[in-house]
């Protein structure tokens, strides 16, 4: 027996980097679509090149970007913060500067993207880490501090750091980027979702006038087979109408039309 079963749709596979929140905008895509989403982890360093490479449809990624053959819209803007030791000297203060760093040996992750558009502050460590992970338990053991975006400090919290705003270090902007040119509809779907746009509009409102509009056809097309049945009925019989007004009846039995034929005697 052949299965007739339709295969299931496939996934939207959406990425996004280590400290983006995508619950929100996730919740919202299950609210409007049955179509499944895959949610992909990217390394920041590397989104561009997976989006490119279609190994995501989408994905939530942080500025600044290779941008060559994508499209970005921006969602947010992050501040940054320094993670240090829970018992060290910066923590007394609510907020420190790049200057309040100058002895510090500032350890920069690789899978971090932030732009200084000046030098970075304190001494540069002599290897660079290779994960913010790894940065911030070498920040908890007093070897150094980690300027990240405060999403990632959240992320990487432990009971042995803490971290204060960085006042005048680069922000982090985060946006969803997709292949550029002619999008899918699930592509659209998202940009709708991301800015904004409520079930009931743009393409949401266009959804519902074609159902409005194809059950209006589905009315007209009933009512038009009630019609054209209606006319093929066959109309009532003549002498049954006669018989209904009063008119002569023919006789019923041989009896009855003997006496019909002798004139009612």
């Amino acid at each position: 027996m052949t299965d007739t079963t339709p295969p299931p749709a496939p996934a939207f596979r959406l990425g996004y980097v280590p400290g983006v929140t995508a619950a929100k905008w996730v919740a919202v895509w299950h609210e409007r679509l049955d179509v499944p989403l895959d949610l992909v982890t990217l390394d920041a360093a590397d989104a561009a090149r997976a989006i490119r490479a279609g190994e995501v449809d989408a994905a939530f990624v942080r500025q600044p970007l290779d941008r060559t053959d994508l499209s970005l819209i921006q969602m947010y803007v992050e501040q940054p913060v320094v993670v240090v030791a829970k018992d060290h000297v910066v923590t007394a203060a609510d907020a420190v500067t790049c200057a309040d760093l100058d002895d510090e040996v500032l350890l920069d992750p690789r899978d971090v993207v932030l732009t200084w558009e000046g030098p970075q502050p304190g001494r540069p460590a002599r290897e660079r880490p290779a994960t913010t992970a790894g940065a911030i338990e070498l920040a908890a053991a007093g070897i150094g501090v980690v300027v990240v975006p405060q999403s990632l400090a959240r992320l990487h919290q432990r009971k042995d750091v803490t971290y204060r705003p960085l006042t005048d270090a680069p922000t982090s902007p985060v946006g969803l980027a997709w292949r550029e040119g002619d999008p899918s509809d699930l592509v659209e779907e998202m940009i709708g979702i991301v800015r904004g746009r409520t079930a009931n509009s743009s393409r949401g409102r266009r959804a519902a006038e074609e159902a409005a509009e194809a059950s209006a056809k589905a009315v007209a097309a009933a009512k038009a087979a009630k019609a054209e049945k209606a006319a093929r009925k066959p109309g009532p019989d003549p002498r049954a109408a006669a018989s209904r007004k009063g008119g002569p009846r023919r006789p019923t039995t041989a009896k009855a039309a003997h006496r019909h034929r002798r004139g009612g005697r």
